[in-house]
């Protein structure tokens, strides 16, 4: 109980701090923000995108530090998501050995800047496609059987 107190005291100060970062925007004039490009930016708009980083930063970092908890205090839950990541690295190693590293050409009929044959850059963008191909499948796959097993249940 006294958590959630805490808890509804720091979301509500994150709030308050956001919207007075926010409402400080609004009340200079956009015309004035967009022409005086060095000061009024920086003392307007500045600190709100820096207060967003920082949210974004602490979120992620407390999403990591709570799953790794969870993870540590529940040994099952921990196999099954090294076997999931194992999975995913073997698909990772397959669409890999799938991609190429061939030379990329423009429009122009030149070389794109990385895409010289044999870059590593090639490679990694090949790998991505084919590892999005083939997750896309699997996923595509299970959508299937799960509709194919709703109608059979019908």
């Amino acid at each position: 109980m006294k958590s959630n107190k805490i808890l509804n005291i720091v979301i509500a100060g994150i709030a308050l701090i956001g919207g007075i970062l926010f409402i400080r925007i609004f009340m200079e004039d956009a015309q004035d923000i967009e022409d005086n490009i060095g000061d009024l930016q920086n003392t307007v708009v500045s600190p709100l995108i820096s207060f967003s980083t920082w949210l974004f930063y602490a979120a992620v970092a407390i999403t990591i530090g709570l799953s790794l908890v969870s993870l540590v205090r529940n040994p099952e839950n921990l196999k099954k998501t090294l076997g999931g990541l194992a999975i995913l690295g073997i698909i990772l190693l397959v669409a890999y050995f799938l991609s190429d590293s061939n030379v990329v050409y423009n429009a122009a009929g030149e070389i794109e800047p990385g895409g010289e044959e044999g870059s590593a850059v090639n490679r990694w963008v090949g790998t991505g496609i084919w590892y999005s191909i083939i997750l896309g499948v699997i996923a595509s796959g299970f959508f299937v059987w799960d509709l194919v097993k709703g109608l059979v249940k019908s």
